[in-house]
């Protein structure tokens, strides 16, 4: 980290800066996040400009012959981490059985840390840190996407009736690779009833109306009604 700053260095800093932001922020804009540009950019750029800051005290910080007075100027960069926290956290949302975000606070965060990087001069660091930002949220997304996962389901069917249901429906869930285990269920004097299945497969996530399977699950005589609910199991 240098001490001697001149205009030169912080305007370098500073484009570099904005350059990994807008890198990062062109991804996260185009798949429609709510921290898009212009928030990578800005978390970005607060970063780098503390650090120049602590870069530009640096010759201050220095005890001097009777004072009383150390400036700790680490404390600015780890200020800024902190308050990072906040953004991060408030990007995380809960949607039901759904957790939103993860990723965007993620992201967040490590542009915090490249601004620092740039910020305080550790440009290769910074440029590399950038590029594994990049890789990771535009190359590695279809890998991860690729990765068969445990998945699970809520199916509710209400029928006419409970007898041989759970073997029709298993036979109506086998062509699709899905495997239904009771869960529980109520019935009336009048025979009809409500039974709950939890749907488990390994593979591709599954939309969350799946209309091949609810329409033959519909289609077995005696169901009356067919729900289904995807849950979100990171």
């Amino acid at each position: 980290m240098s001490t001697e700053l001149t205009w030169k260095t912080i305007a370098l800093r500073l484009a570099l800066t904005v350059a990994a932001g807008v890198l990062v922020g062109v991804n996260r804009s185009e798949r429609g996040h709510v921290a898009g540009l212009r928030t990578t950019l800005l978390v970005a750029v607060a970063a780098s400009v503390a650090m120049l800051q602590v870069n530009l005290l640096l010759p201050l910080s220095g005890k001097a012959a009777g004072s009383f007075v150390t400036m700790d100027l680490m404390r600015l960069p780890l200020g800024v981490l902190s308050g990072m926290g906040f953004i991060g956290a408030g990007s995380i949302l809960r949607r039901g059985s759904a957790i939103v975000g993860v990723t965007t606070a993620a992201t967040m965060w490590v542009m915090t840390v490249i601004g620092l990087c740039f910020g305080g001069g550790q440009l290769a660091l910074g440029a590399t840190a950038t590029a594994i930002a990049i890789i990771t949220l535009w190359g590695m997304k279809y890998v991860d996407l690729a990765i068969p996962r445990d998945h699970q389901a809520t199916l509710v069917v209400v029928a006419a009736g409970y007898e041989g249901l759970s073997e029709r429906i298993q036979a109506a869930l086998a062509p699709a690779k899905l495997d239904a285990t009771y869960a529980g269920g109520t019935y009336d004097v009048a025979g009809r009833s409500e039974v709950h299945y939890v749907v488990r497969w390994r593979g591709a996530p599954m939309e969350r109306q799946p209309s091949a399977v609810l329409t033959g699950l519909s289609e077995i005589p005696g169901i009356a009604s067919v729900r289904w609910n995807v849950e979100c199991r990171e």
